[in-house]
Parts: C-alpha cells; sequence; structure tokens
C-alpha cells in the first residue's frame, strides 16, 4: 500500500509523518518542488521509525510521475507556495489523474473546496474519488470548543458540522450527544447560542488538525473502518442549484467515497441546509 503526498509544506509533512507513524501503509513518498527539502523531512522522519514502532517506508522527491501505482494520492501545500489551488492546482489535478486514474484523491487544505468542485465538473473526475478532508478537522474544532462547556472528554461528544465553512456552518445539535446523552440536555440554550456564535472562528483548522483529521480519513479508508467523517463533497448538480462543494457526512472505503449519508436533520436544520448548498 502507497500514499503519496503531493507538498511537503507544514500540512504535506504532517499527513507524511502521522500517516506513518500509523502504520497503516507501507510506503509513504513525500513530493515536493523542492526535492531536496522533501527528501530531508522524510529521511528526519524515517529516523523516527525506531521511536514510533512503525515499519512504513519514507522517501521524498520532486517526481510526480511516482503517483503512478499509488494507492492514495493526498494533495496538500507546498514547501514554498502555500496549498496547491487555483489553476496551478488544476494542472497538477489534471496531471495526476492522468498519470493514475484509479487512486482516490484527499484534498487535506483549507482553500481547496473550489479545485475540488473544478476537478469533479471540469475535468471530469468522480465525486467519490476527489474530496476534502479538512471537515474532519473543522468537526474536532468544534468538539473541543463543546467540551470546554459540557466538562467533558472530546471522546465523549458525537456530533457533526455541515454547510460551508466559516459562514454557513449548520451543527444538528438535536443529533449530537457527550457520553451517550442528548446533548441539549447538558448545554442550556445560551450556551448553544454562545457556542454557535464562535463557530466562524475557528474556521481554519491549522496543519496539525488538517494532518490528523486526512490520517484518520485514510485509515478508515484502509481498514474499512464503518465510520462516518464530516468530508467536502460534490453533490450532483440535479441536487441542488449551485455547484459549489459543502461539508457532508459520509463513509469511505479503499476506492474514495462509499456513500455520502443522509444526515438526520430537525425542520429547521433541513431548511438551513438546503438553503446553504443551494447558493
Amino acid at each position: 500500500m502507497t500514499i503519496v503526498v503531493l507538498g511537503a509544506g507544514d500540512i504535506g509533512s504532517a499527513v507524511a509523518r502521522q500517516v506513518a507513524a500509523a502504520d497503516i501503509a507501507a510506503r509513504v513518498v513525500l513530493v515536493d518542488e523542492a526535492g531536496a527539502v522533501a527528501h530531508g523531512k522524510a529521511l528526519d522522519m524515517a529516523q523516527a521509525a525506531p521511536v514510533d514502532r512503525h515499519s512504513t517506508v519514507l522517501s521524498g522527491t520532486d517526481d510526480v510521475t511516482t503517483v503512478v501505482g499509488a494507492d492514495v494520492i493526498v494533495l496538500a501545500d507546498r514547501h514554498a507556495g502555500g496549498e496547491w489551488t487555483g489553476e496551478a492546482g488544476l494542472n497538477l489535478l489534471k496531471q495526476v489523474a492522468g498519470l493514475n486514474q484509479v487512486a482516490p484523491i484527499l484534498c487535506a487544505g483549507v482553500t481547496q473546496a473550489t479545485l475540488i468542485d473544478r476537478g469533479v465538473h471540469e475535468l471530469g473526475l468522480s465525486r467519490t474519488r476527489l474530496f476534502g478532508t479538512a471537515p474532519e478537522a473543522f468537526r474536532g474544532a468544534v468538539i473541543s470548543l463543546v467540551s470546554l462547556d459540557a466538562e467533558a472528554a472530546p471522546g465523549d461528544i458525537a456530533l457533526m458540522v455541515l454547510g460551508r465553512a466559516p459562514r454557513e456552518i449548520i451543527v444538528p445539535w438535536e443529533s449530537a450527544s457527550i457520553n451517550g446523552r442528548r446533548l441539549i440536555d447538558v448545554l442550556t440554550p445560551p450556551m448553544l447560542t454562545r457556542i454557535e456564535d464562535r463557530l466562524p472562528r475557528l474556521w481554519p483548522p491549522a496543519a496539525t488538525a488538517l494532518a490528523s483529521a486526512t490520517a484518520r480519513v485514510l485509515r478508515s479508508m484502509l481498514t474499512r473502518a464503518p465510520r462516518t467523517h464530516i468530508l467536502q463533497v460534490v453533490l450532483p448538480r440535479d441536487e441542488r442549484a449551485s455547484s459549489q462543494s459543502a461539508m457532508l457526512p459520509a463513509r469511505v472505503e479503499p476506492r474514495g467515497i462509499r456513500r455520502v449519508e443522509s444526515p438526520p436533520l430537525s425542520s429547521r436544520d433541513r431548511v438551513r441546509l438546503d438553503t446553504a448548498l443551494a447558493r
């Protein structure tokens, strides 16, 4: 199992590091235009293998053709130049999709929603093959915020974030839970209002959180774990008026998204989500 990470910036390096430490792939390749930087970072991570007790083989290169034969491709950020976005990102995406026509492509950055949409609608990539993992990191940030008010461990909190960050965010509080209890029975309406007001300021998640989210999704994909993740996905055009991607719950498998799920929503939240997706 080979995972290729395109970009040796803060996000890309953190993704490679966490995926290697998780020992879920036989090989991780870090690719960047600055090949010496990618090689140096991969070497540094490889030297940590005995400490982390993993057997993942790490390498770095400037050769994008390394994606040939890869099982999963992660589009992250460059060592110099930031996240892969815009025309440069689209050109890279086109090149990568031509070199490898089957591997799922995960966008790990926070500014790649438009790139995901263009990849599906302009390049003709499958919406189950190209998607983003940043919303999963954002969900983690929301859970951390809730845990402070609820005085509960983040691992005991289950909730979803839907819509489009940072302004059109829907958290279905009525379906959320804390240690098996309904969240709305633990937090008062004023508490929820205060949290809602702070949600836009939680975006964007930082590099380490983005990498953790990507690694978590990769683990579910490669181990076929039955988890639901919040991903940046593109819906079919006939399901909405807009062609922009959105944050929605989905199950994954080795080939990409298995299915986009229909979240249980109150009438109010359903209207809010439908309105957000139609814009």
